[in-house]
């Protein structure tokens, strides 16, 4: 590691880190224990689901939110955590490779713009967030979740530690 990274490479990589780790925590997994849900009182908590909300929150931080398309995101009034409802019927390697894929269409798009760059629109607290702090909140929401993960897989089948 260089003793002195520009801010936006400490950012990218420290996201890029939390995502080959989301990805790490699922390696060797069937389909079948991505979808299995072993806490009790957390029916959507699977493998898989938590992916694919990794997905999807990236996909509404960047494009929706910072760019300000149209939200086409899997979720409804109705159901708002349907990104992980419906990843239990996605073979897992499907819904890493969706993850794989933003993934590159973000690092894209955030070396198009300038870190200081406002969101198009607002977060859910009325703020125009700057690409800066979207990136310092998807490494947050990466990192939470894969504890989240961590706890999930030894739940699993035992494994620990990736």
């Amino acid at each position: 590691m260089p003793s002195a990274w520009d801010e936006r490479t400490q950012l990218t990589t420290f996201l890029d880190y939390a995502r080959d780790t989301a990805r790490a925590k699922c390696e060797d997994l069937s389909d079948e224990d991505a979808r299995k849900a072993p806490l009790p009182a957390s029916p959507l908590m699977t493998m898989s689901g938590l992916v694919n909300h990794l997905r999807w929150v990236e996909y509404y931080w960047f494009r929706v939110v910072f760019l300000g398309e149209e939200d086409e995101g899997p979720w409804t009034d109705e159901d708002p955590d349907r990104e992980m409802r419906i990843a239990v019927d996605l073979p897992l390697a499907q819904v890493l490779d969706e993850y794989a894929a933003e993934a590159v269409r973000h690092r894209e798009l955030v070396a198009g713009h300038d870190l200081g760059a406002r969101a198009q629109r607002a977060a859910g607290d009325g703020r125009h967030v700057d690409l800066r702090w979207i990136l310092l909140h998807l490494i947050e929401e990466t990192a939470r979740h894969n504890g989240h993960l961590d706890i999930l897989r030894e739940l699993i089948d035992g494994r620990t530690g990736v």
